[in-house]
């Protein structure tokens, strides 16, 4: 695929959602930017959500992973239906009830300003990370197939990205973000089921035929009960899938900003459960896709595995040229959704939580807001552009291996303040924050030396807010009853 067919492709994308940008952001207001004025329909928001959890790590990274893992990657994801439960039954009616616009704010609430300003720092290092990372990935595709054969440096691939993200959520804010997934989502839905078909096809299988190769090949195996010390054994991955969706979804302003949009609480969780089942069918589908990418690869002699896979089968020429153009659409529909929203996310806690804005005037804290959206976009180019020279593993694995140490004191402060009604003593939660991620790199360090070959994976976030929760039943007391 030519890189004259692949910037097309992406102008025709950006000129659609720059266009959807202008007409659903003309109007909005502050509280428009930060919560769409909590006048969302549930199912729209519930379709918007697919593509806002399926990034472009999703996009690339998982059928890339299948021949190392299989299909283990389900595990995660049966994880993910048991964590989306609790959020939809647990804290959607919490943040409801409080009528929050930053969830943090139930920090403050539970236990105190600093608490609160620990959470919300704790969500912007993570999110910083965490979408510098799937942005990284879908900046690393293209600069194999376009930037890098016009001979422009990765800087200017950066820097392009980071002015299109900027573009269009600087005015909409969240009420634009939840109107472009929406298109986002149907173009990857489209892009990852007709590659699906176009790869199949060549190959010579009918739908038949591809359940018959998916059913006996080994790289279908979704199942691993034999052996603890696997990284893929299914308790690691399900109860890691499970904090991890609690922690990165129900405790992330990102994620759950678009939830919050909802008319009311019952809405949001119609939203929740109909958006998870849909993703685990899709997640399903990636695999599927990864299994007949690498079957296809293999006769005809491509050589790319992992999270180059993907780009270098439906770029490299032996498929049509629409396969390219569905791949292309896909990825930057995934991965501008999850920038785009993590842009908005960020600008939303850095200035409601940590500048406190709620003393300004409308205007005043429309000049901040603008200012912090500038600010955040800026960072994040910067960290994707250091994650290139330091890359060196998965981008998926990756971005879990940040939450697990980033997500868990979150989860950990959360899980306390929901499970117990003692009071801490503010001035060292910030320390324990802090002290909980450093134990868990001792103990993943030398888990195999002291635990007998153990190594883990992602269920180190359980032991991060294990050691958070600990943390504070440490530093606490039991409330005054007098007061």
């Amino acid at each position: 695929m030519s890189p004259t067919a692949v910037i097309v492709t992406i102008l025709a994308y950006f000129a659609a959602i720059l266009i959807i940008s202008y007409f659903t952001g003309r109007k909005t207001d502050n509280a428009g930017f930060f919560s769409g004025n909590r006048k969302q329909s549930w199912y729209l928001v519930a379709f918007a959500m697919i593509s806002a959890s399926m990034s472009g790590v999703t996009y690339v990274s998982v059928p890339g992973m299948v021949a190392s893992t299989g299909f283990g990657y389900m595990q995660m994801a049966f994880g993910f239906i048991a964590g989306q439960l609790v959020i939809a039954f647990v804290l959607i009616p919490l943040y409801y009830k409080m009528n929050l616009v930053s969830i943090y704010g139930y920090l403050e609430n539970r236990f105190g300003i600093s608490s609160y300003k620990t959470g919300a720092w704790f969500f912007f290092i993570s999110k910083m990370l965490g979408a510098s990372v799937r942005l990284f990935l879908v900046c690393l595709a293209l600069q194999l197939i376009v930037f890098g054969p016009l001979g422009i440096p990765f800087a200017v691939n950066v820097a392009i990205t980071i002015v299109i993200l900027i573009l269009y959520t600087f005015k909409g804010g969240v009420k634009s973000v939840i109107w472009i997934d929406t298109f986002k989502t149907i173009c990857m839905l489209t892009s990852i089921v007709l590659c699906t078909v176009f790869i199949a096809k060549e190959l010579g299988l009918s739908f038949g035929g591809i359940l018959s190769t998916v059913t006996h090949n080994d790289m279908s195996r979704i199942f691993f009960f034999d052996d603890p010390n696997n990284p893929e054994y299914f308790f690691k991955q399900f109860f890691g899938g499970m904090f991890t969706v609690i922690a990165m979804t129900g405790m992330d302003q990102d994620m759950m900003q678009r939830s919050l949009t909802c008319k009311n609480y019952k809405d949001s969780q119609k939203n929740i459960i109909t958006s998870t089942i849909i993703q685990t069918f899709v997640i399903l589908l990636f695999l599927i896709l990864g299994e007949l990418l690498y079957i296809f690869a293999a006769a005809n002699g491509i050589t790319e595995t992992g999270d180059k896979l993907f780009p270098a089968v439906a770029t490299g020429g032996a498929l049509p040229l629409i396969v390219g153009i569905l791949f292309i659409i896909g990825l930057v529909a995934c991965a501008y959704s999850a920038g785009g929203s993590a842009l908005t996310a960020l600008t939303t806690s850095f200035t409601v939580d940590i500048l406190n804005t709620s003393h300004k005037s409308e205007t005043e804290i429309t000049s901040t807001r603008k200012k912090v959206h500038l600010l955040m976009a800026v960072g994040m180019g910067i960290v994707i552009y250091v994650f290139n020279l330091l890359n060196n593993t998965s981008a998926i694995d990756a971005v879990y291996k940040l939450a697990s140490y980033t997500y868990g004191p979150i989860l950990g402060l959360f899980t306390f303040g929901i499970l117990s009604k003692r009071t801490v003593s503010e001035k060292w939660v910030p320390l324990t924050a802090i002290i909980a991620p450093v134990l868990c790199f001792i103990l993943q360090t030398n888990s195999a030396r002291w635990f007998g070959g153990y190594k883990f994976s992602y269920e180190l976030l359980i032991f991060n807010a294990l050691f958070t929760y600990l943390g504070l039943l440490i530093i606490s007391h039991r409330p005054d009853i007098r007061k």
